[in-house]
């Protein structure tokens, strides 16, 4: 029965993209499923597949948390044309903000640690988002704090965006990223992996894969410390935690290192044709860990973004660790 419906949505959602006229926004989602084939030989029994969300067009999977968060805003009312979308980010996010804004006629300012890469910066800058730079000692934190702030010193100015407690970011992977593995797959995904960033692509992937299927396993990925060089990823014990996040469904979670998650991100560059970024490698470090715990299986993971934003690639990833972070683990801000 739930097959059925879920095949009833698919249809309704191209059916909806039919009826309207093409958009970059009607292109977001619907990522194809890639499998790795090269990095997996060694294992018997178990495939490992990945969402390619870097062909997205804002070229992230956060192209479908943004739009979820903007056009809940506009149903209920709380986002007008009068209002600034606000928030806080690492980049991907404000990057889908600001492509979303663009093409609805918003305006867009973004709270930013000032360590982002300079791609990112560019990307942003080239939409007319106005930047605000925290201190990049504290991180995402820091930048999430700040946003709180700005908001709360002139609440009728800004819609809060809040992506890391507001529901529409979860129900935005409920909704699609979820429908389209399980169709993708044939109904036969057995454990999903994703990183933790603000836990939306996780948790609503993980509820939906869930309803269908109960035995499905979920695993998140986190860095092995506060002190790390991941961006896009948060070790939640040293971080404000988001709201959004639910660790009670999950089966486990991987903690990886920095260098593994480049030299990953490496290897399915050259090995698979796959330049995607550091998130992915280590999305991918935890299914291959996964992948050799189990005898059998289909394993489906998130690759987050492309490669091309994150240009030094952790040839020392010492430096990079010290570009997101600081030589000493920084103090955690309080809680907004």
């Amino acid at each position: 029965m739930e097959a059925i419906q879920i095949r009833d949505e698919i249809e309704s959602r191209r059916e909806l993209r039919k009826e309207k006229p093409l958009s970059l926004l009607t292109s977001i989602g619907n990522t194809p499923l890639i499998q790795i084939r090269q990095l997996t030989n060694h294992i018997g029994g178990v495939q490992i597949f990945a969402k390619a969300e870097w062909l997205n067009p804002g070229g992230s999977v956060k192209d479908r948390a943004g739009r979820k968060i903007i056009e809940d805003g506009e149903k209920s009312g709380q986002l007008t044309k009068e209002k600034i979308i606000l928030d806080s980010t690492s980049g991907n996010t404000g990057i889908a903000y600001a492509m979303i804004g663009a093409i609805k006629g918003y305006r867009v300012e973004l709270v930013v640690p000032a360590n982002i890469s300079e791609e990112r910066k560019k990307a942003l800058e080239a939409y007319g988002v106005k930047l605000i730079y925290t201190d990049p000692v504290l991180g995402s934190d820091g930048a999430l704090v700040e946003a709180k702030r700005i908001y709360e010193a002139n609440p009728c100015l800004y819609f809060k965006a809040d992506q890391y407690n507001n529901p529409a970011n979860w129900k935005a992977h409920y909704e699609t990223t979820g429908i389209e593995i399980l169709q993708q797959t044939g109904w036969k995904v057995t454990h999903f992996v994703a990183g933790v960033g603000t836990g939306g692509t996780l948790i609503g992937t993980g509820r939906r894969l869930r309803e269908f299927n109960p035995d499905i396993k979920l695993f998140g990925v986190q860095p092995d410390s506060g002190f790390h060089g991941i961006e896009g990823l948060k070790h939640i014990e040293t971080a404000i935690r988001p709201g959004i996040y639910d660790e009670t469904i999950l089966n486990g979670t991987f903690f990886v290192k920095t260098e593994d998650a480049f030299g990953m991100a490496n290897r399915l560059t050259r090995e698979e044709g796959l330049w995607v970024g550091p998130s992915s490698g280590a999305a991918f470090w935890a299914s291959l860990k996964l992948a050799e715990s189990v005898s059998q299986g289909v394993i489906v993971t998130i690759f987050p973004d492309g490669g091309a934003r994150y240009p030094e690639y952790c040839i020392d990833c010492e430096k990079q660790k010290k570009r997101l972070s600081v030589e000493h683990l920084p103090l955690r801000p309080s809680p907004p």
